[in-house]
């Protein structure tokens, strides 16, 4: 396929990308964005705001991630004026530490658990709508990733959680950042192709699985998009 074809074809799933953001996001209020500041999430973060300006973006910040992800997250914020929600976990990272040791190695379950489920699914359930940039494309746990459907959380809350790049590939993603002259977490830059907290992400040790480089392998999801579950 020829670079102008690529383009064509990008620009036909950004136009459906933008309608179906259209229909969900103007005149509502309850509507929210989680964005990891990854390519496809920071790629939806502005295709949605075209459309407004003041929707909720929530970043999980774990404490744990790279000092490169929260100076972009900055950049992107301060650049785009984004109404940001940075969302805590109940503790600290030094006071969980000082009471349950490093979970991220001893127990990541748990350790996610704390730190991104629970403060995740505390925000979301003020919402109707939520807005992800997962897709298909990014693991084989997320291979039968719906655009559209219902997600229970763990205090029987239902919300409408939507995926609208779940069809979309890597070069896609790319492609379309470039046309929308979006620039990207410098990471990408040093081969990582799956980034969330930095001792839990490494670089890919199987080319063909952008996620292999978390977690050392022992797990593939953090549990905020597999499974509304508890942390006791």
């Amino acid at each position: 396929m020829s670079t102008l074809e690529i383009a064509r074809e990008v620009n036909t799933r950004l136009d459906e990308v933008r309608a179906a953001l259209e229909r969900e996001i103007t005149g509502s209020h309850d509507v929210c964005l989680t964005c990891s500041f990854q390519a496809e999430d920071v790629l939806l973060t502005k295709l949605a705001i075209e459309i407004d300006a003041n929707l909720p973006i929530l970043f999980l910040d774990t404490g744990y991630h790279f000092a490169e992800t929260y100076a972009y997250r900055d950049r992107i914020a301060s650049e785009w004026r984004l109404n940001l929600i940075n969302l805590l976990p109940a503790k600290t990272v030094a006071e969980q530490e000082a009471e349950f040791g490093i979970l991220y190695q001893s127990a990541p379950d748990k350790c996610c658990g704390l730190r991104k489920v629970e403060p995740l699914f505390k925000a979301v359930a003020e919402y109707r709508v939520w807005l992800t940039g997962l897709r298909r494309e990014q693991a084989k746990s997320r291979a039968a990733l719906e655009e559209s459907s219902v997600f229970a959380l763990p205090d029987g809350k239902k919300v409408l959680k939507l995926a609208p790049l779940a069809a979309w590939t890597t070069r896609d993603v790319w492609h379309a950042c470039e046309q929308l002259s979006i620039p990207l977490l410098p990471l990408y830059e040093r081969g990582f192709s799956s980034i969330g907290c930095e001792p839990c992400t490494s670089l890919p040790f199987d080319p063909n699985d952008p996620r292999s480089g978390r977690w050392a392998g022992r797990k593939v999801e953090c549990g905020i998009h597999i499974q509304a579950s508890s942390t006791n």
